[in-house]
C-alpha cells in the first residue's frame, strides 16, 4: 500500500470535550479501507492523516469526517474529465505528469484504457479549468463536466460505426443554442433535430487516416521498386509513407522530450529517424506504417472495451410516461421529479428507481443484479431503472432522480474503478518506464563501443542498435493489463458483480482463505417453522392454529414466521383478544374465551409447565440450530415450535466450489449461539465457526486471518459488517442492490442475494 501524509485543519465543535471528538473521529475512520492512520490535535486543531489514495478519495473522506461532526479547513474535491486524443500509455503518463504539477492537485491518474482522468485537488488552491489547461499544454484535450448540461440531458446514445452520438435533453434546464455551442467548442458538428434531441458527428480519426495513407504508399513504393522502372518515384512514395505514418509518432515523442521523458514514442521516432541516414528509406516506412498500424490496433481494442461500459448505458430507456394533472405523457427522464407516478406497459424497460404502487408484475432485474430469473414485484417492492417489466402493467412512484438510480450509480462506480490501477498494470508501468531508457542506453552502446573499442565499421552497428530499438518497444506489454482489467469489471458488472477496481480484481484471484457472516449471507436472514412437536394430546395443525392466533398481534420476527407457516398450510387462525407481550420472553392471549400462552424456554419455566419431557425436546430442537417457541394453556404444554434462519439452498454448493476453486478454509463468522453456528456449519459445510462474537470481535478475528493467511475475503451485508470489511484484504457485500450504504462500504458488491455470485 502506498501511503501519503497530509496534515488538515479541523473546525471543532464549539462547547464538546475535544477527546471525546478525537475518540468519535478515529472510531469513524477506522472503518474507512485506505486509511493507515489519523490522529487528531485538539490543542493546535490539526487533523494527521496517513492514506493511501488509490483506496479512498479525500472528497470522501472529509464527508465521513462530517459524520463525526467535525468539518475540515479544506475544500476537497475529486472529478473526473475526459480525455480527447489518448493512443497508448505513455499518452495517459503524459498528462498526469502535467496535470501533478499543478499547485493544488493532490493525485491524479490518467486512465487511457477509459478515456479519462481522475483527479483530486485542493478547491481552496486550483480549479478544473486550471486543470484543463494544464492538460492542454501536454497536447491532448480534456472535457470539463458541466452541472447544467449533466443534469439537462437526459440519455445519449453513441453510434461508432457512424462515428455519431445522439442526445435527447430538457430545453427548460438547458438552451438548444447552449448545447450546440458546447458540441462546437468541442471541433464537432451538430444537428438539432428538434427542441429536445440532437445528434452530432465527429470527424474520422486523423490515426486511420495517416495510417491508411501510409499503407497505401507503402504499398505503392513496394509495388515500383518491384517494377524496377522509376527509383525517384518510390522514393518519394517511401518518403510520403514515412510522413504519414509517423508524424503523431514524432509529435508525441517531441512533447515527451520536451518534458524530459523518455517513452515508446521517443524510441520508435529515433529508430525511424535513424533509418534514414543510414540510405534505409523502406525500412524506415515500414516501421513507420507498423507502429502507426499497431496503435490503431490498440485504440480499436480499447473501443471494445469502453463499450462494454457504454452497453451499460443503453439498458435505461431516454423517456418515462408520466401522470401528470390525471393525463398521460411522455417525457424525459432527466425531467421526472421524485414523488412523480410513472406507468410501466408490459415489456417494456424501467426508466427509474421507484417502489410500486399498483400492479403486480414479474420483473426481470438482470442488468442490475444479474440475477437469471424474473422477480415479483408487487406493491411495496422496489424497482430500478434499467429491469424490463413482465406481463403486468405497474404504477411506480419514482424515488431517485435520473442521475441518483442504482443503474447510474453502477456505471459512475464501474468508470471510477477503470482509474484504479491493479498492482500488476502499475509494476509494468513501471518496468515500462525503466524498460524503455534502458533499451535506448542499450542502442546507444551498441552504435557506438564496437566502432570506438575495437575499430569495428558504424553503420552495420548502427543498423543493429536501430533494430533493438524496433523490437524492443513495450507497447503491447504495456496495454495488454489496463484492456483486460476494463473488460473484466465490465463483464461482472453486466452480471451484477460491481467491482471497485483493478486492485480488487486481482485480489480475488489471490485469495488464501473467506471469511462469511451467517445471517443474511449463508442463511436468508428470517426464520421460518422448520418443525412441530405436539404434546399432551394435540396436533400439529392445532398447535400451528393457536400460536397464530397469539402471535397475529405480534411485531416480533418469530411471530411473522408462525403466520407465515400457517398461511403456507392454509390454516385460518381465529381472532385473540386481550394480547400482552411479556418483554423478552414471549406472549398471551385469550382465544375462545381461553388464555394460551407461546414464549421461550425461560417462559414456560416461569409458568411451570416445563418438564424432563419437554427438557429432552428442547436439547435436540436447540442442537439442530433451531430456537424452540413453547405453546401452554398456563397448566400443561400443548406443543413446541422450532424455528430456524433457513440456510440458502445454493451455499453448500457455492462453497464446495470456492473451495475447488482454491479458497480455503473458510471461516463462518457469527454473534448467534454455540449450538446454532455449529447446526449452520455442518449443513453448509464451512471449515469453521466462530460463535457469539460481537462486532468488534469480527474484526478482530478478520485481522487474525489476515495475518495467518495474507489475503483474506469477508462476505457480509455491507452495512453492520462494515467494519469487518474494512479490515479484509477485500470486502464482499452481499445484495447490494437498493442499499448504497453497502455498495460504498464494500469493495465488491453482489447486486443480488444468490450466493452463487461469489
Amino acid at each position: 500500500m502506498t501511503t501519503q501524509t497530509l496534515e488538515v485543519p479541523v473546525l471543532l465543535p464549539e462547547a464538546e470535550d475535544c477527546a471525546a471528538c478525537a475518540e468519535r473521529l478515529r472510531t469513524t475512520l477506522s472503518t474507512v479501507k485506505g486509511i493507515a492512520a489519523a490522529e487528531l490535535d485538539a490543542t493546535s486543531r490539526r487533523l494527521m492523516l496517513t492514506y493511501d489514495p488509490a483506496l479512498v478519495s479525500l472528497s470522501a473522506l472529509e464527508a465521513r469526517v462530517r459524520e463525526a461532526g467535525v468539518a475540515l479547513g479544506r475544500r476537497f474535491r475529486h472529478a473526473t474529465l475526459r480525455l480527447e486524443g489518448l493512443h497508448c500509455p505513455d499518452c495517459a503518463g503524459a498528462v498526469e505528469h502535467g496535470v501533478a504539477h499543478v499547485p493544488g492537485v493532490l493525485s491524479v491518474v490518467a486512465s487511457f484504457a477509459a478515456g479519462s482522468l481522475h483527479v483530486e485537488y485542493d478547491a481552496d488552491a486550483t480549479d478544473l479549468d486550471r486543470i484543463a489547461a494544464a492538460v492542454s499544454q501536454t497536447g491532448y484535450r480534456a472535457v470539463v463536466p458541466g452541472a447544467a448540461s449533466d443534469a439537462a440531458v437526459a440519455s445519449w446514445q453513441v453510434n461508432l460505426l457512424e462515428r455519431s452520438l445522439r442526445i435527447q435533453f430538457d430545453p427548460k434546464a438547458l438552451s438548444p443554442d447552449a448545447l450546440v455551442a458546447a458540441i462546437k467548442d468541442l471541433g464537432m458538428t451538430p444537428v438539432l433535430a428538434s427542441q429536445a434531441a440532437a445528434r452530432v458527428t465527429w470527424r474520422r480519426d486523423p490515426l486511420l487516416l495517416s495510417t491508411a495513407a501510409s499503407g497505401f504508399l507503402l504499398g505503392s513504393a513496394l509495388l515500383v521498386g518491384w517494377l524496377d522502372t522509376a527509383p525517384a518515384v518510390g522514393m518519394g512514395l517511401y518518403t510520403g509513407a514515412l510522413l504519414a505514418g509517423g508524424w503523431m509518432t514524432a509529435r508525441k515523442a517531441l512533447r515527451a522530450a520536451l518534458a524530459r521523458r523518455l517513452d515508446m514514442n521517443v524510441l520508435m521516432t529515433i529508430a525511424v529517424v535513424g533509418a534514414i541516414p543510414i540510405g534505409q528509406w523502406a525500412e524506415a516506412a515500414t516501421v513507420a506504417f507498423l507502429f502507426a498500424l499497431a496503435q490503431l490496433l490498440e485504440t480499436y481494442s480499447l473501443d471494445r472495451a469502453r463499450q462494454a461500459v457504454r452497453r451499460l448505458l443503453d439498458v435505461a430507456p431516454p423517456e418515462a410516461t408520466v401522470r401528470r394533472n390525471g393525463v398521460e405523457v411522455r417525457v424525459p427522464v432527466a425531467a421526472v421529479n421524485p414523488g412523480e407516478a410513472i406507468l410501466l406497459r408490459p415489456g417494456e424497460r424501467i426508466p427509474l428507481d421507484g417502489i410500486v404502487r399498483a400492479g403486480i408484475s414479474g420483473v426481470n432485474q438482470a442488468p442490475i443484479s444479474g440475477e437469471s430469473m424474473p422477480v415479483e414485484k408487487m406493491p411495496g417492492a422496489h424497482v430500478f431503472a434499467g429491469s424490463i417489466n413482465g406481463e403486468g402493467a405497474l404504477e411506480v412512484e419514482v424515488t431517485h432522480r435520473a442521475q441518483d438510480t442504482m443503474l447510474a450509480r453502477i456505471i459512475a462506480l464501474v468508470e471510477e474503478a477503470q482509474a484504479q490501477k491493479a498492482p500488476a498494470q502499475a509494476f509494468v508501468e513501471r518496468f515500462a518506464g525503466i524498460y524503455t531508457p534502458a533499451v535506448i542506453a542499450g542502442a546507444v552502446l551498441i552504435a557506438s563501443l564496437p566502432p570506438i573499442l575495437l575499430g569495428q565499421p558504424a553503420w552495420p552497428w548502427i543498423y543493429r542498435a536501430l533494430v533493438l530499438l524496433v523490437i524492443a518497444c513495450p507497447c503491447a506489454l504495456v496495454i495488454s493489463t489496463p484492456v483486460a482489467v476494463v473488460c473484466g469489471m465490465a463483464r461482472a458488472a453486466r452480471a451484477g458483480v460491481l467491482i471497485k477496481g483493478g486492485r480488487y480484481l486481482e485480489a480475488l484471484g489471490q485469495l488464501r482463505a473467506l471469511a462469511l457472516d451467517k445471517t443474511g449471507t449463508l442463511t436468508r436472514g428470517t426464520p421460518a417453522v422448520v418443525e412441530i412437536r405436539p404434546l399432551n394430546g394435540a396436533d400439529s395443525a392445532e398447535v400451528l392454529r393457536l400460536a397464530a392466533a397469539v402471535e397475529a398481534r405480534s411485531e416480533h420476527p418469530l411471530a411473522a414466521a408462525i403466520l407465515q407457516a400457517a398461511r403456507a398450510q392454509g390454516i385460518a387462525w381465529p381472532d385473540a383478544t386481550r394480547f400482552t407481550a411479556v418483554a423478552g420472553r414471549g406472549a398471551h392471549a385469550e382465544v375462545n374465551g381461553r388464555r394460551y400462552h407461546l414464549g421461550s424456554h425461560r417462559y414456560a419455566e416461569e409458568l411451570g409447565v416445563c418438564n424432563g419431557d419437554i427438557e429432552k425436546h428442547l436439547q435436540e430442537l436447540e442442537a439442530g440450530g433451531q430456537t424452540p417457541a413453547i405453546l401452554s394453556d398456563g397448566t400443561r404444554a400443548l406443543g413446541i415450535l422450532g424455528l430456524a434462519d433457513q440456510v440458502r439452498d445454493a451455499a453448500p454448493e457455492t462453497l464446495a466450489e470456492l473451495r475447488r476453486l482454491g479458497v480455503s478454509p473458510l471461516i463462518m463468522l457469527t454473534g448467534d449461539v454455540r449450538g446454532t453456528a455449529q447446526a449452520i456449519a455442518r449443513r453448509v459445510g464451512v471449515d469453521e465457526a466462530r460463535a457469539e462474537l460481537l462486532p468488534e470481535q469480527k474484526v478482530a478475528a478478520v485481522k487474525d486471518l489476515v495475518r495467518e493467511h495474507g489475503r483474506v475475503g469477508m462476505v457480509g451485508d455491507g452495512i453492520n459488517d462494515a467494519p469487518a470489511l474494512a479490515a479484509a484484504t477485500v470486502g464482499i457485500a452481499m445484495g447490494a442492490a437498493g442499499a448504497d450504504a453497502a455498495i460504498e462500504t464494500a469493495d465488491v458488491a453482489l447486486m443480488s442475494d444468490d450466493l452463487r455470485q461469489l
